[in-house]
């Protein structure tokens, strides 16, 4: 491994040592804008929270085909895929995806779970990103429940320089040693194309389209059309495809600008059974029929969202006003294997259903001063759904909802200097299922100099309990596992000190880094508990979680060149209450690392870019079977990608290529997964399918 570290590295060096010639492009320095956690749109180096950017340069450069490709490289951002399922959520600080809010274009998504946490990145395309902001820390003043370890922010694009323009591509890709162009084939086969037309000097319009066909992956399965009674039919990853087509209208003159924009996804997953089915025919003839039955799942999901920022005189306005719905359907088939067809169906049903209204609101510069400003905020959320049986173990045959959650949130920023800077923060929360909750947040920040700046941030966010926490009721022989409709929200608390500076050396290096310190403390955690012997589990507010993470960078940039390094220190601590004995607290650390290397050669325009990211050894106590406490473990591992562009044709088209996962990365070792009462802790973990080639192939006109 480590010679195949070095021979990449070798032939990177060398062909980053071969330019001669500055690239004028490089010196201008273009200020990055945000918007999350932002009275109005502003530079990223103004900004009093720690927002971190990834633009469309840099997803460009990954060959990524959704957010979790891209996310997957950040470091302390661990996106953990369900192979059966396909969905792949973001983990920030060791807590999961209902603990992240994903916002796009500043509103929240909707999910399975409700609105915001627990959302499948894959379900996100990338072929109309302008950037993603991440801001990690509670979050809960600006944007509510679930933002308690960190918010997410997917910026789409809005506006073009040109009349008309017309960018697409068509990117092929390998599923590890798998690949084939047929219907019924291997491999990944994505399609994009986007249109965007400057209606007059105050319209914009823009339409996009992607589809992402992941054939599957069989691993150690034989596929769908194996027969075997051995157990080993069906996909270790298993196929799915997806279609997502948006379209936006713009409006924008003088103070006031609003668009709406439409977007709509479909997926298609099929999971295989690896149960085969062997009935004689009684023909005489010793003929054999075999059959599974399979299962079809079909996501629908459709976004509206109409924002306006004007202003009301000298106040300044910005409202969302947004209708989603998502809608999970499945249908059970026996499939007659060696025939290749389909014997029988059930009807379609749903399983997971959810319509959303939602609104935000913001109204600030009250005053018309810069030095004092407040901001006035309100949100809604109005949630109807339900889960039926398939989706978890409920009481009855489907769980309905009616969630209605308002929200009152205010913040002031004083400038208190030219350097100095301050905003504290407090929001109101009125749930007809819950009790208030309150939120609050402190922000600062100090400008130390020209080019650095020292923030410091305390905030406050709540979770509220999921349909399985509430409604689980599976009670049989063997067990008695029960939700708890009297559950209360988990509240989280995090502190944090970011500083980062930047500068540029006599000889034009321009060189950043920075360090950032946080910690994340979470009460009320909900996990089952036992409540009788042996065997009645129920879910109850009892556990405690602790983060605490340093990590540092380092950014050089020079000419054609650009490198960056950072790494970083994660300690975590989880009280288990729910075990008979006394639960180990102490904290277990894990160590990550990462680094990014792109050079572009002058007289060619030939892009090469490297990305690594390194996970260390991952420890920590978890529940076990016999009600006390164990130290598990899950390796580290290496993850790298090496990718080569080539412009052409006065950069109308673009051929890229490159190799995914380097070091063939599939599963990993794992003891740090605790044994329900019904299921058994699995040895290792699937993270992904392994090492991957692909092509791609850009236009724009």
């Amino acid at each position: 491994m480590k010679k195949k570290v070095l021979s990449i590295l070798s032939l990177s060096v060398v062909c980053w040592m071969n330019a001669q010639e500055k690239d004028s492009l490089n010196q201008k320095k273009v200020e990055e804008i945000v918007i999350t956690g932002q009275y109005k749109q502003q530079s990223v180096n103004k900004s009093i929270y720690k927002v971190d950017v990834i633009d469309a340069a840099q997803i460009k450069s990954m060959a990524a085909t959704n957010v979790a490709d891209v996310l997957n490289q950040s470091l302390n951002i661990q996106v953990t895929p369900d192979s059966k399922s396909g969905n792949s959520t973001a983990n920030i600080m060791g807590l999961d995806g209902d603990y992240v809010k994903i916002l796009i274009d500043n509103i929240p998504v909707v999910g399975d779970t409700g609105l915001g946490s627990n959302i499948d990145l894959t379900k996100i395309a990338l072929s109309n990103i302008e950037r993603i902001e991440i801001v990690k820390g509670s979050m809960g003043v600006e944007y509510g429940n679930g933002a308690v370890a960190g918010v997410i922010n997917i910026i789409t694009k809005k506006n073009n320089t040109k009349k008309v323009s017309v960018r697409g591509s068509l990117q092929e890709e390998t599923v590890r040693n798998n690949y084939d162009l047929k219907k019924k084939g291997q491999g990944r086969h994505i399609q994009n194309l986007n249109i965007d037309y400057n209606i007059s000097k105050e319209w914009f319009a823009n339409v996009n389209f992607n589809h992402n066909q992941f054939m599957g992956y069989e691993g150690n399965s034989e596929g769908y059309k194996y027969f075997g009674q051995d157990g080993r039919r069906g996909y270790e990853w298993n196929p799915k495809d997806q279609y997502e087509s948006s379209a936006l209208i713009r409006y924008s003159k003088d103070r006031t600008t609003f668009f709406y924009k439409m977007s709509y996804l479909k997926e298609n997953f099929n999971f295989y059974n690896s149960e085969v089915s062997r009935r004689p025919l009684n023909d005489g003839l010793g003929g054999v029929e075999y059959e599974s039955r399979d299962r079809k799942y079909n996501t629908h999901r459709w976004i509206h969202q109409f924002n306006i920022q004007t202003n009301l005189g000298h106040i300044r306005y910005m409202g969302d006003f947004s209708y989603q719905n998502q809608d999970r359907k499945y249908f059970d088939y026996n499939y007659d294997i060696p025939n290749r067809n389909i014997k029988s169906q059930q009807e379609e049903k749903s399983y997971y259903k959810t319509d959303v209204i939602y609104s935000r609101g913001m109204f600030s510069n009250f005053l018309d001063s810069k030095t004092f400003d407040f901001q006035l905020g309100y949100e809604l959320d109005y949630t109807s759904g339900y889960a039926a049986l398939i989706a978890g173990d409920f009481f009855g045959e489907a769980v309905k909802r009616k969630i209605f959650t308002y929200s009152n949130f205010l913040s002031a920023e004083w400038n208190i200097s030219d350097r100095f800077s301050v905003r504290p923060g407090v929001r109101l929360s009125l749930s007809e299922n819950f009790d208030n909750q309150y939120n609050y947040s402190l922000s600062a920040r100090y400008k130390t100099t020209e080019n650095s700046n020292l923030r410091a941030v305390v905030g406050s966010a709540n979770r509220f309990p999921k349909y399985d926490e509430l409604y689980t009721y599976f009670v049989n022989l063997n067990h008695d596992i029960q939700g708890n409709p009297d559950l209360k929200p988990e509240t989280g608390f995090s502190i944090g000190a970011f500083w980062d500076q930047n500068f540029t050396t006599a000889n034009d290096w321009r060189i950043g880094y920075g360090i950032d310190a946080l910690y994340l403390d979470v009460r009320d955690r909900i996990d089952m508990m036992i409540i009788k012997e042996p065997s009645t589990y129920k879910y109850m507010n009892i556990n405690r979680y602790k983060n605490m993470l340093l990590s540092a960078n380092v950014d050089f940039r020079k000419d054609q060149f650009a490198f960056s390094v950072r790494g970083s220190v994660n300690a975590r601590s989880m009280t288990l209450n729910e075990v008979k004995n006394d639960s180990a607290d102490d904290f277990q650390y894990i160590i990550q690392a990462g680094a990014s290397a792109t050079y572009k050669l002058k007289n060619t325009n030939t892009n090469f870019s490297l990305y690594y990211k390194y996970t260390g050894d991952d420890r920590l106590y978890v529940a076990d079977t016999a009600g006390g406490v164990r130290l598990g473990k899950t390796d580290g591992f290496h993850m790298m990608d090496f990718i080569v562009s080539q412009p052409f044709w006065n950069n109308h088209f673009e051929i890229s290529a490159g190799v995914k996962n380097i070091f063939d990365v599939t599963s990993v070792k794992s003891t740090a997964l605790a044994g329900s009462s019904h299921t058994v802790a699995s040895g290792t973990i699937n993270l992904y399918y392994g090492r991957s080639y692909f092509a791609r192939l850009m236009f724009q006109f």
